[in-house]
């Protein structure tokens, strides 16, 4: 078992590289994962739909720490570090919980699409679109990871962000999803790809917007008879960041709808509306 010492180590910079950079990280088909908690939630998850094919490259272990239980063979290989290059790896000053590191390979259920999509090409990446959630400039990793993490809790088919949304593999987002990014199709693309998705499934499209009276639609509260209505139909749910909103394009080819709220709160944190809206337009069924 090889061992790191130095923070200056050609591959502990190339892994912090990871951390810190989307276009690395794509680049290299490869993310850093930061915890115990979230590779075990990856790696149980292939173990369940027997995909075993070397999902983590490398396992990084920090002195002392015992190799987690069965992840020797998800592992090509693993390698201890110490104290201060788990700091470097991490980005953290403390890592008091922290004893483990892995670097992954994307998975192939993430996809970043170009402009020359066809409808095929969403039925291989989406196998079962019955329920697809929709992120609109969703730039808070926290929020999206928390998002994702909702939609795999809620059985939702697929995640399809539109421009301005994070990474998904931004070690942020990572940490709040526990490696949800690794549990469920992603597709990341515009929205003349979503219009494709949409028009091929049928797809109804509703949009979560505070009630108000300055838009241009008027937004409709959100039911139980209408979640009842719809469980027959493909839904896309779209949601948008706090600070701007939905899009326009969204606004305009969304049924609008909103939680009703007591007193005069005008809107919740979006990962809190999405939950509420995630859980009450689940499948019913399993696949």
């Amino acid at each position: 078992m090889k061992s790191i010492t130095s923070p200056s180590n050609p591959f502990v910079k190339h892994c912090v590289k990871l951390r810190q950079s989307s276009s690395y990280r794509h680049s290299h088909a490869s993310v850093l994962v930061v915890g115990t908690t979230p590779i075990r939630e990856i790696t149980k998850f292939q173990d369940v739909i027997e995909e075993k094919s070397s999902l983590v490259n490398c396992l990084l272990l920090l002195d002392g720490a015992e190799v987690p239980k069965g992840m020797c063979e998800f592992s090509d290989r693993i390698v201890r570090v110490s104290s201060v290059v788990m700091k470097k790896l991490c980005g953290m000053q403390s890592i008091d919980s922290i004893e483990a590191v892995a670097l992954l390979k994307i998975p192939n259920s993430f996809c970043h699409v170009d402009g020359n999509q066809r409808e095929e090409d969403f039925r291989r990446w989406f196998p079962f679109p019955h329920r697809v959630l929709v992120l609109d400039g969703i730039q808070d990793p926290g929020n999206l990871g928390t998002l994702l993490r909702s939609a795999v809790a809620f059985r939702w088919d697929g995640v399809f962000l539109l421009p301005g949304c994070c990474d998904p593999f931004n070690d942020k987002a990572l940490r709040a999803s526990r490696g949800s990014a690794f549990q469920l199709p992603i597709v990341s693309g515009n929205w003349d790809q979503l219009d494709i998705l949409r028009k091929g499934f049928q797809m109804k499209m509703l949009a979560g917007h505070p009630e108000s009276n300055s838009g241009v639609k008027s937004s409709s509260s959100f039911s139980q008879k209408l979640a009842d209505s719809l469980v027959d139909e493909h839904v896309c749910l779209v949601l948008g960041s706090e600070g701007y909103g939905i899009s326009k394009q969204s606004e305009q080819v969304c049924e609008l709808i909103n939680i009703p709220m007591a007193g005069d709160y005008e809107s919740l944190n979006v990962s809190v509306a999405g939950g509420i809206f995630l859980f009450m337009l689940q499948p019913k069924d399993l696949h």
